[in-house]
C-alpha cells in the first residue's frame, strides 16, 4: 500500500499557495488535477485553499490557454457518421463535430476542429493554401503551432473588398504567424475588372512569381459558399451580380475559389473565368491534401457537389450537415450506421524464422570470395597489393609527389570501401572481417603502396578498434619514415550531440570525404592542404540512418538485433548500433522529415545554399523505394530555396542486409563544390571529367 498523502498544515491555509508551488498556482492547480489525476478535494489540501477556489483556478487556467484540452482525432473520425462519409465518397478522413450544443456559433467549432486536425495533416517543407471565408479564418485563429517547419503558406485567390475581415489576406497571414510559416500573399484582385487586365497582371514578374506558388501547393484549406443572398460570395464583393441577372449561375449550387459549380461538381462556365486570379479548380484537384472544412443544412448542396466532383480528401464537418449530406445521396437514418463484419475464424499469425537464407558456402570463407568476386568483376579498377585479398590497390599510374589516400575498416559495407578505389578517389583500401577493423600489418602494406613521397592520409570510420589499428600502422609507416595523417570521419550526428562531434560515428558520409580527399591528392595538393581539405569536408557532412528490419549476419545468419513488425529504429548505426529512439513505423515521407528535420536543427542550411546529397541504402532497401525517400527530400530542399548540386542514390555504403536507408547532406561551397565535380573512377562512383 501507498503511504498516506501528507495534509498540509494549517500554517499553509492562507489562502495563497505554498511557497514550493510558487507564484503561479493557477498552473499549479492544473498540473495536479490534469497530470497527477488529484481530485479537486486533494489539490485544495495540497494548496491550502478552499474547494471552489481550486474550482475557479482551474476555469481560469482554461480561459488564459495554460490548459488546452482536445479531443482525439481518431474519435471524431470514428463517429457514425464521418465513417458513413467516408466511405460513401472514399475519402482519406472525415471529421464529424456536434452540430449543437454549447456557446458557439457552428463555424468556430469547426475552425478550432480543423485547427487541432492540421497536426496530422501539414507536414515540414509543405506549402498550404487557404481560402477565405468566415470558416477559414475561425481555423487561421485556432491554430496554436505546429510541429511542421519550413512551411509557406499562400492565398489560393488574390484579394477582396477590405470592408469584411475574413478576407484572403487576413486567413492567410493569421494562418502563417500561428504555424511560424512564410507568408507568400496574391498581390492582385481575386476578381479583375477584364480578360486584359488579368493578361498584364500575369507578365508582371512579382505576381507571377507568387501565383507559381500555387503550383507547389501539396495541401490546401478551403471553405465553400452557398448561393443564398447572405453567403460571403454575395456580401464580400467577390460577385459579380449582374452576370448571374444573365442566368450564368442559374444551375450553379456553391462556389469555390471564385469558380462556380453545379450539383454533380462540374465547373460553371461564365466569363468570370478569364478574370479569376487564383488557383484554378483542376490544380485543386491535383493537390494531394484537399481539406474542405464547411457546415450548415445550407451547405449541404455545394459540400455535396464538392464531393462529388472529387474536389476532398478530408471533410471537416458537422453532424447535422453531415447527415444531410447522406440522406442527400439516399441513405435512410437507420442505414447511416457502420456495416458490422461477421465474426470470423482466428487466423494464425504469420511468423518469421529468425534464420535467414544467404548465398555464401561457408560463412569464413565469405569475406574473402566476395573480395575474389570483386577482383574478377573490376580488374580495370582494383588489384590485390603483394597477392592478399584484404590489401587492395587502385589501378591508377601514381605521380611522384602525389599525397597517397588510404582508406578502410570492416567487410559488410559493400560497396563500401573497395569500391571507392581509383583515380581521383582513394588509392588503396584495406578490409578486416565482417565489421571488424583490419589489422596493422595490412594497413601498412597499404600505406607502403600508396605513399609516393609526399606522405599518406588515413580516412576511416571513428571506431575503436579502427583507431588503435590504424594508429599502429602510422607509427610503423613512421619507422620506415612515410609520414601518415588519419582523418576520422563523424558524420553521424544520432551518435552523439553537436558539442561532440569529435565522438560520432563514420557513415556514408565517408563517401564524399573520400572523394574530397582523393581530388585534392589529384591535383597535387601538399599533404596539409589535402589533410585540410579532408576535414573541411567531414566537418560539412550531416548522417542519420533508419531501420525497418535488422540486418543478419553471415556467420550466424540470424538478425543483428530485434525489431517488432511496427517499430522501426531512428539513428541506426551501420553495425546496427542502436538509435536515438525506436518509434512507431512511419510512411516514407515522415521518415525523411524527421531525418531532415533533425540534420536541419544542426546544419541550418540557408536560403540560396549548396548542397551534396546522399541517399543510401543500407543494404536491403530497393532502389524504388529510395526514389520515393528523394522525392520527398527534394521538397523539403526546394521548400528552403536549397541549391542541390550533386545526388547520389543507390548503394554506397551499406550494412549487409539491413532493410533501412540513410541520408547524408553536406554543405558547401565552391572549393568543396569544385572538388566534387573533379573526375573519378572507381567501381562505384565513376564522373567524366568537365
Amino acid at each position: 500500500m501507498g503511504q498516506p498523502r501528507k495534509r498540509v498544515s494549517k500554517e499553509s491555509r492562507s489562502g495563497r499557495a505554498p511557497l514550493r508551488f510558487g507564484d503561479d498556482p493557477l498552473l499549479w492547480a492544473s498540473w495536479l488535477y490534469y497530470q497527477e489525476g488529484l481530485t479537486q478535494g486533494e489539490i485544495a489540501d495540497e494548496l491550502g485553499i478552499s474547494r471552489p477556489t481550486v474550482n475557479s483556478y482551474l476555469a481560469d487556467a482554461r480561459a488564459k490557454g495554460i490548459v488546452n484540452i482536445s479531443i482525439s482525432e481518431a474519435r471524431l473520425r470514428a463517429v457514425t457518421i464521418a465513417q458513413a462519409l467516408e466511405a460513401q465518397f472514399g475519402l482519406e478522413s472525415c471529421l464529424v463535430v456536434p452540430g449543437e450544443g454549447g456557446p458557439r456559433p457552428l463555424i468556430d467549432r469547426l475552425g478550432a476542429a480543423a485547427a487541432q486536425s492540421l497536426g496530422s495533416h501539414l507536414h515540414s517543407g509543405d506549402t498550404v493554401a487557404i481560402t477565405w471565408g468566415r470558416t477559414m479564418l475561425a481555423l487561421a485563429e485556432a491554430v496554436s503551432g505546429t510541429e511542421a517547419r519550413d512551411l509557406v503558406v499562400v492565398q489560393a485567390t488574390g484579394g477582396t473588398t477590405a470592408t469584411i475581415p475574413y478576407t484572403p489576406e487576413a486567413c492567410a497571414t493569421r494562418l502563417a504567424e500561428n504555424t511560424g510559416a512564410r507568408f507568400v500573399p496574391i498581390s492582385a484582385p481575386a476578381i479583375v475588372s477584364s480578360s486584359e487586365a488579368r493578361e498584364i497582371l500575369l507578365r508582371e514578374p512579382v505576381i507571377a512569381e507568387q501565383l507559381a506558388q500555387l503550383d507547389r501547393v501539396t495541401c490546401v484549406l478551403f471553405g465553400i459558399s452557398s448561393m443564398r443572398p447572405d453567403a460571403t460570395i454575395h456580401t464580400s464583393g467577390f460577385f459579380d451580380s449582374a452576370l448571374k441577372n444573365k442566368g450564368y449561375f442559374d444551375n450553379a449550387v456553391g462556389a469555390m475559389m471564385g469558380r462556380f459549380i453545379d450539383a454533380q461538381g462540374a465547373a460553371i462556365p461564365s466569363p468570370l473565368d478569364d478574370r479569376v486570379m487564383g488557383m484554378e479548380l483542376d490544380r485543386l484537384r491535383q493537390v494531394p491534401r484537399r481539406i474542405l472544412v464547411a457546415g450548415g443544412l445550407d451547405k449541404v448542396p455545394p459540400i455535396l457537389a464538392a464531393l462529388r466532383g472529387g474536389f476532398v480528401s478530408t471533410l471537416i464537418t458537422d453532424a447535422t450537415t453531415g447527415e444531410g449530406i447522406l440522406r442527400a445521396e439516399g441513405f435512410e437514418p437507420e442505414k447511416i450506421a457502420p456495416k458490422r463484419r461477421a465474426p470470423t475464424p482466428s487466423e494464425p499469425a504469420l511468423t518469421r524464422s529468425d534464420h535467414v537464407k544467404k548465398f555464401i558456402n561457408r560463412p569464413k570463407d565469405a569475406v574473402d570470395e566476395a573480395l575474389t568476386g570483386a577482383l574478377a568483376a573490376f580488374p580495370e579498377h582494383i588489384e590485390p597489393i603483394g597477392g592478399s585479398l584484404r590489401a587492395i590497390r587502385a589501378r591508377a599510374d601514381k605521380r611522384d609527389g602525389k599525397v597517397g589516400v588510404v582508406i578502410g575498416g570492416g567487410a559488410g559495407h559493400e560497396p563500401g570501401f573497395i569500391g571507392f578505389v581509383g583515380r581521383g578517389l582513394a588509392d588503396a583500401v584495406v578490409v578486416g572481417n565482417v565489421f571488424a577493423s583490419p589489422p596493422p600489418d595490412r594497413i601498412l602494406s597499404c600505406t607502403r603502396d600508396a605513399d609516393q613521397g609526399a606522405g599518406v592520409l588515413y580516412i576511416y570510420g571513428n571506431y575503436t578498434g579502427d583507431v588503435m589499428n590504424f594508429d599502429m600502422a602510422a607509427d610503423m609507416a613512421a619507422a620506415e619514415g612515410i609520414e601518415a595523417r588519419t582523418i576520422l570521419t563523424t558524420d553521424d550526428i544520432a551518435s552523439a550531440g553537436a558539442d561532440e562531434r569529435a565522438a560520432r560515428r563514420g557513415t556514408a558520409g565517408n563517401i564524399f570525404v573520400f572523394k574530397v580527399a582523393g581530388a585534392a591528392a589529384a591535383r597535387m595538393l601538399p599533404l596539409d592542404e589535402c589533410e585540410r581539405l579532408a576535414r573541411k569536408a567531414n566537418a560539412a557532412c550531416y548522417t542519420i540512418g533508419a531501420a525497418l528490419e535488422p540486418s543478419s549476419m553471415p556467420d550466424t545468419g540470424r538478425r543483428s538485433f530485434s525489431l517488432g513488425p511496427d517499430d522501426m529504429e531512428f539513428g541506426v548505426g551501420v553495425h546496427g548500433e542502436p538509435g536515438v529512439s525506436r518509434i512507431p513505423l512511419q510512411s516514407a515521407d515522415r521518415i525523411v522529415d524527421r531525418i531532415v528535420d533533425r540534420i536541419f536543427d544542426e546544419m541550418r542550411p540557408g536560403e540560396g545554399g549548396k548542397l551534396a546529397v546522399l541517399v543510401n541504402s543500407l543494404g536491403g532497401t530497393p532502389m524504388m523505394e529510395l526514389f520515393i525517400l528523394n522525392r520527398r527530400l527534394m521538397q523539403r530542399l526546394s521548400a528552403r530555396s536549397v541549391d542541390v548540386h550533386t545526388t547520389l542514390l543507390g548503394h554506397y555504403f551499406t550494412s549487409l542486409d539491413m532493410v533501412g536507408a540513410s541520408i547524408t547532406l553536406m554543405a558547401l561551397d565552391e572549393e568543396l563544390a569544385g572538388l566534387l565535380d573533379d573526375p573519378c573512377n572507381g567501381f562505384a562512383w565513376m564522373k567524366q571529367g568537365r
